[in-house]
């Protein structure tokens, strides 16, 4: 299953294969140095909240819709006085898949 919609990231970077490898790279940076921190319980909920709206974000940018999906709901979740660990839970594999499709 492709976790990334290649179409989508064609248009955003007008069809430029440099740019949008560059743009899947910086993606998995920041997805390799946003989650740990976004599960990270002891990080006060509104700093989790804005590491979610920035994985939301990105996501959005390059076509990983479903990452933005769960980034979206982790957001609400800690905005809203929760603790946001279902959420979480559930970007975590996602997460993971991305990566993998990246490489």
């Amino acid at each position: 299953m492709e976790t990334i919609d290649r179409a989508h990231l064609a248009a955003q970077t007008f069809g430029d294969a440099d740019l949008a490898a560059e743009l899947l790279g910086l993606f998995a940076d920041q997805c390799r140095r946003i989650l740990p921190r976004l599960a990270d319980p002891a990080l006060p909920a509104q700093d989790r909240a804005d590491l979610a709206h920035t994985l939301k974000g990105s996501a959005a940018s390059v076509g990983a819709s479903h990452v933005r999906d769960l980034s979206s709901a982790a957001e609400t979740a800690l905005r809203g006085g929760g603790d946001g660990a279902a959420a979480v839970a559930d970007l975590e594999p996602v997460v993971a898949a991305c990566l993998a499709e990246i490489g």
